[in-house]
């Protein structure tokens, strides 16, 4: 769509609702600067026209696009001691994630949902980069094994769409817990003859790209997504090297093996139900 052409839709939009104009009307694309009208960004799932830049977005959206219409529940997350350590920093734990809360209208960083996609059963757990980054607390472990253990109660895959800046600090040596926790919950999963499907999106980084993030049975990526355990300047400094311009990064993953495929937005839905189909009746013939 051309320039000419968003801003006309933007002026009609506005002058069919004048007096309830929104403050949100355009978008500027973190990826290249480009103004993107609102509308125009939802419909085409957040993902720039020009740039095919992938814009992060939050649970409810994820399930919309994914599962069959009307078809999901939301499931409820597992309820956890708020601030188990009473830690504060320049403020107290509970008052960030008060404005977390709030800010998201999220219990936490990390939601279940079950429904079908193409008609097939599916779990899906979607990590919420806006909720304090995504960070890994007790209540994101307890929301990612309660998510596994619906997964096994439907005899559906686990789908998990990951976005997280590692663990949550404010939970210390707690959230460090859930790597070995999620890690024994996909087992479970595996057990039951399920399989564990993850999507990694910008950005995944730290304890959860070392745990649940890269134990996919199959590891998807949305392009250019940041993956990465540590920074890289802290590599270039560790190891007195430059590091070649695309680390890092889904492309990356993908040409060096760590990644089986780099998918666009707009196509995950129709990946994900054939890879439902192949591997639950790979599963089921096993």
């Amino acid at each position: 769509m051309s320039w000419i052409s968003r801003v006309r839709n933007a002026l009609a939009y506005v002058t069919t609702k004048t007096s309830e104009t929104p403050d949100n009307l355009w978008h500027k694309c973190k990826g290249c600067g480009t103004m993107v009208f609102s509308k125009e960004l939802e419909e085409n799932l957040y993902v720039c026209p020009t740039c095919d830049h992938h814009e992060r977005i939050g649970p409810a959206r994820r399930f919309e696009y994914l599962f069959d219409e009307g078809s999901y529940t939301a499931l409820t997350s597992p309820r956890v001691v708020d601030d188990p350590l009473r830690f504060r920093d320049q403020k107290p734990y509970p008052a960030r994630l008060k404005a977390a809360r709030t800010a998201t209208g999220e219990p936490d960083a990390f939601l279940n949902a079950s429904g079908t996609i193409l008609g097939q059963k599916a779990v899906i757990g979607v990590q919420d980069f806006a909720f304090m980054g995504g960070s890994m607390g007790q209540a994101v472990g307890e929301a990612f094994i309660a998510g596994v253990e619906a997964a096994i109660a439907a005899r559906a895959p686990y789908i998990v769409f990951t976005a997280s800046g590692g663990a949550r600090m404010q939970e210390g040596i707690l959230s460090l817990m859930q790597m070995p926790r999620t890690t024994v919950a996909i087992e479970m999963l595996h057990d039951a003859g399920l399989p564990y499907i993850v999507v990694l999106t910008d950005p995944t980084s730290g304890g959860v790209m070392a745990a649940y993030a890269m134990l996919g049975d199959v590891q998807i990526a949305e392009p250019r997504a940041t993956l990465a355990f540590t920074g890289r300047r802290v590599i270039e400094n560790t190891i007195r090297e430059k590091l070649p311009d695309d680390f890092q990064t889904s492309e990356y993953y993908r040409d060096h093996g760590l990644v089986d495929r780099v998918e666009h937005r707009k196509d995950l839905r129709e990946v994900l139900g054939r890879l439902i189909g192949l591997l639950t009746d790979t599963k089921a013939a096993a």
